[in-house]
């Protein structure tokens, strides 16, 4: 379980996070939605470790991030995967490659055994024979499965993804979505994915955490989003024609 503490994270005067608390479960994905400016991308950030909250605490299992000495973050590092938002792949190296990187530089293990894993984790994700291609032979949800590939290759306990689906077209992003949800499943890991498509919220968000102007303004899933009386709330994923209907649907039963 990952907790969060009434954090706190400022730059300067301005005050991004104003107290924000929440708990993650394993076998969970959770969805952090909210507008430009809300706080949800250094919210994500400091869950990474990336940027130090001023005030309050995150705890992975038990481990309190602020009292971790280096090396004890470094092998914190070993046990998350990042889905980063355009795939971040290396142009200038292969699939195989691009996917062995995290195993070069937290691995001892031999080249073999790192071929291994690439072809099992690839297999996970549905691709095969692009071991030896570059990203631009790809296309971009195949990418997306690659960076996917590369996040899990670490067998990781804490997968954390920025807009896994931005760029894709929306059957291409069903795909990602429900490529998301089996392994967190199958892995039992705590997935937190940072988003503004509503159809990947009301699709997997079996956890959303709804960030206003730095403050966690409400939590739910994507059931109890559809009959929230939350304005701001409302006043965010109402513009989702999808949102639409399905409150219809809802609001019905």
């Amino acid at each position: 379980m990952i907790e969060v503490k009434d954090i706190h994270k400022s730059f300067g005067d301005h005050h991004i996070l104003k107290g924000v608390s929440a708990t993650f479960h394993k076998g969970q994905t959770s969805m952090i939605i909210g507008s430009s400016g809300s706080g949800k991308t250094v919210f994500l950030k400091c869950l990474l470790g990336l940027f130090a909250p001023e005030q309050g605490d995150i705890c992975y299992d038990d481990r309190y991030y602020s009292k971790m000495t280096l090396s004890e973050k470094r092998e914190l590092r070993k046990e998350i995967g990042m889905v980063f938002q355009g795939g971040a792949l290396f142009d200038s190296e292969t699939i195989e490659d691009n996917i062995k990187f995290p195993l070069k530089m937290f691995t001892d293990q031999t080249g073999e055994e790192m071929k291994e894993r690439v072809n099992f984790v690839l297999n996970r994700v549905h691709l095969e024979n692009v071991n030896d291609k570059f990203p631009a032979e790809l296309s971009g949800g195949m990418q997306k499965r690659v960076a996917i590939a590369r996040a899990i290759v670490m067998n990781p306990k804490y997968l954390f993804c920025d807009e896994p689906n931005s760029g894709l077209d929306p059957q291409t992003a069903i795909v990602i979505d429900n490529l998301i949800q089996e392994i967190t499943e199958e892995y039992q890991m705590i997935t937190i994915i940072n988003s503004h498509d509503m159809n990947s919220v009301m699709e997997i968000g079996e956890k959303i955490i709804f960030l206003k102007q730095g403050l966690k303004e409400w939590e739910g899933s994507y059931k109890t989003i559809f009959k929230t009386d939350n304005k701001a709330v409302t006043d965010f994923v109402y513009c989702s024609n999808l949102y639409k209907k399905v409150r219809e649907v809802y609001n019905k039963s």
